[in-house]
């Protein structure tokens, strides 16, 4: 478990590139239109630094439009720029070369943002040649200033030793995966911290489908916090990137009201005990 240290909205992460990373990111999976637009408003008024979008979700375009319109508004009151926030996307499918440039240029259009501060490969599909190619496209996209961080996403540990292995011109800074008190990663997070590439988490919340379990409920009472506060305090005791999802204001705000609160090592350990590969939404860790 990574060192305890105050936690807030505000808080970052040193990657292995020497950037700073927002430890706490608005999650924008399955939200579109005024909905992405709103939520990503919502985010930057409670103090959300990073946004955390991909070429699937059809969305990088609304959230363009929310950042910079926010940016531009009064609610800015600390008078942040394009460069005080992260914006991140993902290249939809392992194809080529060229197709993965073509996406990260397309998502920058759309999105308006001028630079990608992450950009992911979204999943190891494709086999080992399509993988190794993708992330050649990545590196060139950083050598050209179109991407400042590259990562990838839902790697398991063949994957990320297989990446490694090639010898690129630049380390992932980054693995994206599901990972939750009920769905630990251990082995891939484990790889991960031994070679200085953070994990990010999706689905942090488990989308609330163990909000209910008893130890949950518990150890909610103790704290004086929510379920998914807990959940989120748990991400961030490990070190981890964490990615809430919601279009809702208030749930918005209160995700990330975690600073009054610390689980003891103790309970971390009986949370990490919960595990039972709880798998919200896809699991390609294990393709070929």
């Amino acid at each position: 478990m990574a060192p305890t240290t105050p936690i807030s909205v505000s808080s970052k992460v040193k990657l292995n590139n020497g950037l700073f990373i927002p430890q706490i990111q608005l999650g924008v999976y399955l939200t579109s239109g005024k909905d992405t637009e709103n939520a990503v408003r919502y985010s930057l008024n409670a103090g959300y630094l990073a946004i955390d979008s991909a070429e699937c979700y059809a969305n990088e375009r609304e959230c363009g439009i929310a950042i910079s319109a926010w940016l531009e508004s009064k609610d800015n009151t600390e008078g942040l720029q394009r460069k005080d926030l992260w914006f991140t996307s993902k290249v939809r499918h392992n194809t080529s070369y060229e197709a993965t440039r073509r996406s990260i240029k397309a998502g920058l259009e759309k999105s308006g943002m001028g630079y990608m501060d992450l950009y992911l490969l979204h999943s190891p599909h494709g086999g080992k040649a399509k993988r190794l190619e993708c992330w050649k496209a990545v590196e060139d996209a950083i050598a050209d200033g179109e991407v400042l961080t590259g990562g990838v996403s839902n790697y398991g540990v063949k994957h990320l030793q297989e990446l490694l292995d090639s010898n690129p011109k630049i380390k992932p800074a980054i693995n994206q995966i599901e990972v939750h008190p009920f769905n630990t990663q251990t082995a891939i997070t484990i790889f991960c911290q031994q070679h200085d590439i953070a994990v990010e988490a999706y689905c942090p919340l488990a989308q609330a489908m163990r909000f209910d379990h008893p130890k949950i409920v518990g150890l909610s009472k103790k704290y004086s916090c929510t379920p998914a506060q807990l959940f989120i305090r748990w991400s961030l005791q490990h070190g981890y990137i964490t990615l809430p999802r919601s279009i809702k204001q208030e749930r918005i705000v209160n995700n990330v009201d975690v600073a009054s609160f610390e689980v003891s090592a103790k309970d971390m350990e009986a949370m990490d005990d919960l595990d039972e590969h709880l798998v919200c939404d896809w699991d390609p860790t294990g393709v070929e």
